[in-house]
């Protein structure tokens, strides 16, 4: 099966148009010669981030993209016009594959990146160009080659500052609602979300930061069960992860549902497993008050928690706005250390350069 985030497509470039064959004819002159024009280029085609994209769901309806064909040559030495390209809009963050060899042609991350993914054919010649010393009338021409065919398999690996993980009906989509624009469907049955939605959290001028819900994971997740494995490839271009935990779960218990998710990230990439990870324990206010802090002390202490934990009720907002600046400052410290960072190597490869002069 399918999801929006995963699309097979055919893309075709434009052939190139035939060069003519053709001889000048007029009242007066007997012996024009030879007056075919060449064919022209076929278009190519070629993938464009587009930040304006968040699914490949389009890709399910339209599935063949062909670009224009180069016109024929015409006489009176008139070349054909090319033939058009064609630019085909995709989310930014799509994986492009060749499904035929599984080549990795290209990775889309930045709004307005383009990708060509087939070449537009060659022109053919006119026989104006085979005319010679030996050769006054040449009836020769070549015809314009054909463009690129090729199977590609689009794969969107989600561009999001903060990922939301955990079992079913952990809460995140609701979650995500509270704090962004997202509008994720909330139902309370395992996979109520069957693709990964954005949302962006919106704190202020020029203080915002993307969040994406990622589809519940279940005991097996790393080797295809549930969802599958397709899903935890979303999380990879996260920044940040926030494990979401319902503190009363209608089987099991929370702590045993952290540590099914922590081995499915784990044995899916070792990476992932050491990303950044705050504790978010959700549904807090079907708890009595006097007994939240006992929860919070049970999952830190049972787990060995060493990072930050958060207590919310994402269904009554209760804390959200809490989390969500606690989010925000915790981006803005790493895209400050990352600026520090380029700065300085930056600084280094100066100071080199100059080293490098002196001694010269």
């Amino acid at each position: 099966m399918k999801f929006v985030d995963e699309a097979t497509i055919q893309v075709q470039a434009g052939d190139g148009g035939s060069g003519c064959v053709s001889f000048r004819r007029e009242k007066y002159i007997p012996k024009g010669g030879p007056d075919g024009g060449d064919g022209g280029d076929g278009g190519s085609v070629w993938l464009v981030a587009d930040e304006g994209i968040n699914t490949l769901s389009d890709f399910r309806v339209t599935r063949t993209f062909k670009a224009q064909r180069g016109e024929d040559g015409k006489g009176q030495n008139r070349t054909g016009a090319s033939g058009d390209d064609l630019e085909v809009p995709v989310p930014v963050g799509t994986l492009v594959h060749d499904a035929e060899t599984g080549e990795l042609i290209g990775d889309l991350v930045e709004h307005g990146q383009r990708l060509i993914v087939a070449h537009g054919g060659w022109h053919g010649l006119g026989n104006t160009r085979y005319k010679s010393s030996v050769n006054q009338a040449p009836r020769q021409f070549t015809r314009g080659t054909p463009g690129e065919r090729r199977k590609l398999e689009l794969e969107l690996k989600l561009l999001a500052d903060v990922g939301l993980l955990g079992l079913p009906n952990a809460g995140k989509s609701t979650l995500i609602r509270a704090l962004s624009n997202a509008r994720p469907r909330v139902a309370d049955y395992p996979f109520t979300t069957l693709h990964p939605n954005l949302g962006v959290v919106s704190l202020g001028p020029l203080r915002s930061f993307v969040m994406a819900d990622i589809p519940g994971l279940i005991e097996g997740a790393a080797e295809g069960a549930g969802l599958g494995i397709r899903f935890l490839k979303h999380l990879q271009r996260t920044g940040l992860l926030l494990h979401v935990v319902d503190v009363q779960p209608p089987e099991g218990d929370p702590v045993s549902h952290v540590r099914t998710v922590v081995t499915e990230l784990e044995k899916f990439s070792e990476e992932l497993g050491d990303r950044e990870r705050w504790l978010v324990l959700n549904k807090m206010d079907t708890l009595a008050p006097d007994e939240r802090p006992e929860m919070e002390r049970l999952m830190v202490d049972e787990l060995g928690w060493q990072g930050p934990v958060f207590s919310i009720s994402a269904e009554s907002r209760e804390g959200t706005q809490s989390l969500a600046q606690a989010i925000m400052n915790r981006l803005e410290e790493k895209r400050e250390a990352q600026m520090e960072a380029e700065r300085q190597a930056g600084a280094d490869l100066s100071e080199q350069g100059a080293s490098g002069e002196e001694g010269a």
